[in-house]
């Protein structure tokens, strides 16, 4: 068993608001691991923890045996190189077309040549299936294109994590179905490990080989969707419907 997330006792506050309570968890070599919880439970917020783009308060996070918490900014952007990060909404540079927001990462932390990269950018394109929109602007783009271009730039580096913030958040159920097949199939092609943070339990049942629920900053639940989503646990119960509910409002 290869530890690729190893994160020790971890805990963040803003203010007296407590998000994360002394979480532990790990995630092994090329498993999804789906991050359930309501809304202000600290699921993002746990991401950003991973990467170092918030601070925990106490903790230990280890990415492939490094502790993140204790790297200089020089080691800290070695460990990112190999870490892609899909935010909710894309993060798509609005001034840059789809082949510039696919180079920008391979110009600002590699050493690629002109036609590297270019093929590179021909090569994640024709994974996420949109060729044709190298030279578009993200306003041409619909909102599900926009996420396969999000996940085409996360991927270009080629990374062995990939961390996910709800990842089809605003779809409509078939292009959520499609944006979930498409991340299992890159993460077994590409041998990835990922974390998601997710409200969508469409998108956890066909991605997840396990999940979590945080509630009040701690890991109460563990387990498969079936076993988490079958359970007579009242709080599993109550969260799960409430879920479902939610989700139909959203997409409505």
């Amino acid at each position: 068993m290869n530890i690729i997330v190893d994160i020790k006792n971890v805990s963040k506050s803003f203010g007296s608001h407590v998000v994360l309570d002394n979480v532990s968890l790990t995630v092994e070599e090329n498993e999804n691991l789906v991050v359930f919880g309501q809304s202000g439970t600290g699921k993002s917020v746990l991401l950003k923890c991973m990467v170092r783009l918030l601070e925990p308060d106490s903790g230990e996070i280890y990415i492939e045996g490094n502790n993140v918490l204790h790297l200089n900014p020089k080691e800290l952007n070695d460990v990112r190189k190999h870490l892609g990060f899909l935010f909710q909404g894309a993060a798509l540079y609005d001034s840059m077309s789809v082949r510039e927001n696919l180079e920008f990462p391979l110009i600002r932390h590699f050493n690629f040549t002109p036609k590297e990269r270019q093929d590179k950018v021909k090569s994640v394109l024709e994974k996420v299936s949109l060729e044709e929109a190298i030279d578009k602007m993200p306003s041409e783009l619909s909102g599900g294109m926009k996420k396969r271009i999000g996940l085409a730039r996360s991927i270009i580096s080629e990374p062995k994590l990939m961390l996910y913030d709800e990842p089809t958040t605003g779809l409509d159920p078939i292009t959520s179905k499609e944006i979930s097949s498409l991340i299992l199939e890159l993460q077994k092609s590409l041998n990835m490990t990922s974390v998601i943070v997710t409200h969508d339990l469409l998108c956890a049942e066909i991605i997840a080989d396990r999940a979590i629920v945080l509630n009040e900053g701690i890991v109460q639940h563990e387990g498969t969707i079936a076993e988490l989503t079958t359970s007579s646990d009242h709080f599993l119960r109550n969260f799960f419907s409430h879920e479902i509910v939610e989700d139909q409002n959203r997409r409505n």
